[in-house]
């Protein structure tokens, strides 16, 4: 008799749900996968990560001064350059060169001089001064290095060129040898210097 109350009792009670777990929310639910799933993990990147800005590199108006000038310099070369090898060429391939080729051919190297001195001193100031900028920097890097050694190169066509009264020069072989070496030196740095000055006439 209890027993039979106790399982009507039970018959007659309401049903009850399974306890269900709280839903997900649907952002982390499609990072998760189905139930007994492995499922892949998403790296989220962070919001406020911190963006770093280049540092902006300031110019003085020196610089831009020295800057012209230098290019300007690098515009004089040119002409100068032809001179020089054409009163050069004469005074080796004439045996009696005019009097007058002689002092303009040192007349027009001491300008050289003078041009690449002043390239110099603005190229290398303005070069130190732009240390910081990564913008073009191989480039002026690549110009500076032609330059300087050109420079060196002039320096030495000096000291190479010959003299027909020079004491060691009474051989005629040894002065034609001399002379060569001094036209050569010339033109390569006239090359070298030519195409460093390039670079900063088509990309500024």
């Amino acid at each position: 008799m209890i027993g039979t109350t106790l399982l009507l009792a039970m018959l007659q009670a309401p049903q009850v749900d399974a306890v269900r777990p709280p839903a997900m929310p649907a952002a982390i639910a499609s990072t998760v996968g189905a139930p007994g799933s492995i499922a892949p993990k998403h790296v989220v990147a962070p919001t406020d990560t911190p963006v770093v800005r280049p540092r902006a590199v300031e110019y003085s108006d020196l610089y831009y001064t020295r800057l012209t000038i230098h290019r300007w310099g690098s515009y004089t070369m040119i002409p100068l350059f032809a001179a020089e090898y054409s009163v050069g060429q004469n005074l080796m391939r004439d045996a009696s060169p005019a009097t007058w080729m002689k002092p303009a051919h040192g007349v027009v190297a001491g300008g050289i001089g003078v041009l690449f001195g002043v390239n110099t001193i603005t190229g290398v100031w303005n070069l130190w001064e732009s240390r910081e900028d990564p913008s073009g920097r191989t480039r002026r890097i690549v110009h500076s290095v032609m330059m300087l050694a050109a420079d060196a190169g002039f320096f030495a066509t000096g000291l190479l060129a010959p003299e027909r009264d020079d004491e060691g020069f009474t051989n005629y072989s040894k002065y034609l040898h001399r002379e060569r070496v001094h036209r050569g030196v010339a033109i390569g740095s006239i090359a070298l210097s030519t195409i460093g000055g390039g670079m900063l006439w088509f990309w500024k």
